[in-house]
């Protein structure tokens, strides 16, 4: 195997990573950082290890960098250590047995005194790290550190849209091959067939049906039943699939072999107004206000939503997560920033939560507005 077997950013993006690493570890005054990976949500949560390295593994992985040296990629798994060694721009080690004690063994070694720790790294490893830096100060820097990974460069926003479009071709699989007396389970089958082949790798796919004259279900849920679909049934989903770890994200409401309701259609009208006002809204400069007046129109027609209704993406979840301004749990202050990718993705509901639909797409803001990376059009679709 070569390098070139695997997909990579150039070295210019990699160096102007390493650059805005750099430069938040003076501003934190750090002598170093160990940033933890592992392989939740589709190994979305490899996404700060991934920064650095190019490398997207399947266990605990660590990339420790410090001030005076480059980075050093720590793969836990000993049989995992020579795919690795191909797949990583940067140098990589075996993590050892005691992952803690070997990234303190390295601290030391470079003579850090003040460690940042990125993600959410085990108690057992940050122990057994501490016990071997008993000198040294920690401090979390995920948020600062993420914050780096918000605004996206070209060649990221050139893998997000292909990993749009793999999961445009999901959202169509299931537009054409769900039909009624499928149990939900066999569309994970429709799902993955439609990239796989094409080199598309799973983040993840949530999906919920329900008879639409007697619904239970508002929102996708993440894992699929043996509940058989009818004639007359709704279907909502959140498909995220990606290349090389840079995911769309595309969310998308059916009626199965039937028209909808008139609740379902009132719903889904909302829902993508909802979507085209928050796009219009999100501009750079644009804050969270901005995002709960675009969306009053949910409480004003008598609806809420269960999940969020933006959120940054891109790998994995970023800052900011925002909700309606009645239905914020907790208020985040936020001004978005051009090239910043988010999800845009109205759940709207009924009050009792019996019954919803969900629309929306990964997108990049622009000057003109939120701008989706997908090809299909916000609207209530047609499947069987």
């Amino acid at each position: 195997m070569t390098d070139g077997d695997y997909p990579s950013f150039s070295d210019a993006e990699y160096q102007r990573r390493r650059l805005a690493v750099q430069n938040l570890m003076v501003e934190q005054g750090l002598d170093a950082l160990v940033i933890f990976g592992w392989s939740a949500m589709g190994r979305a949560v490899q996404a700060d290890v991934h920064y650095l390295s190019g490398y997207l593994g399947m266990r605990d992985n660590y990339v420790v960098f410090s001030a005076n040296s480059e980075p050093v990629l720590f793969a836990q798994s000993y049989n995992h250590v020579p795919n690795a060694s191909v797949v990583s721009v940067i140098e990589t080690r075996w993590g050892g047995v005691d992952p803690g004690a070997t990234i303190a063994d390295e601290l030391n070694r470079h003579g850090a005194q003040s460690v940042g720790v990125v993600g959410m790294m085990p108690y057992q490893h940050h122990q057994a790290m501490q016990g071997g830096l008993p000198n040294s100060h920690f401090v979390d820097i995920t948020r600062p550190f993420r914050l780096l990974r918000v605004a996206k460069s070209p060649e990221e926003l050139d893998w997000l849209r292909r990993g749009a479009e793999f999961t445009d071709r999901a959202l169509l699989a299931l537009e054409r091959e769900t039909v009624p007396g499928m149990h939900e389970y066999e569309l994970a089958e429709v799902i993955e067939h439609s990239y796989l082949g094409d080199g598309g790798l799973t983040g993840f796919y949530y999906l919920t049906t329900t008879p639409m004259n007697a619904p239970e279900s508002c929102v996708p849920a993440q894992v699929l039943s043996n509940r058989i679909i009818g004639v007359g049934d709704l279907m909502s989903c959140e498909i995220s699939i990606s290349y090389g770890g840079y995911a769309g994200q595309g969310l998308r409401t059916y009626t199965i072999d039937s028209e909808p309701t008139d609740q379902i259609s009132d719903l889904a009208e909302v829902a993508a107004e909802v979507y085209r006002r928050v796009a219009a809204a999100i501009r750079p400069g644009a804050t969270h206000e901005d995002v709960w007046d675009a969306s009053s129109i949910i409480e004003e027609s008598g609806y809420t939503i269960r999940d969020g209704l933006v959120h940054g993406f891109g790998i994995g979840l970023l800052p900011p997560s925002l909700r309606t301004r009645e239905s914020s749990h907790e208020v985040e202050e936020w001004e978005f920033e051009e090239n910043q990718t988010v999800v845009i993705q109205p759940n709207v509901i009924t009050p009792n939560e019996s019954v919803g639909v969900q629309m929306g797409d990964l997108c990049v803001v622009t000057p003109n507005g939120a701008q989706s990376l997908h090809g299909l059009p916000i609207e209530l679709v047609r499947a069987g």
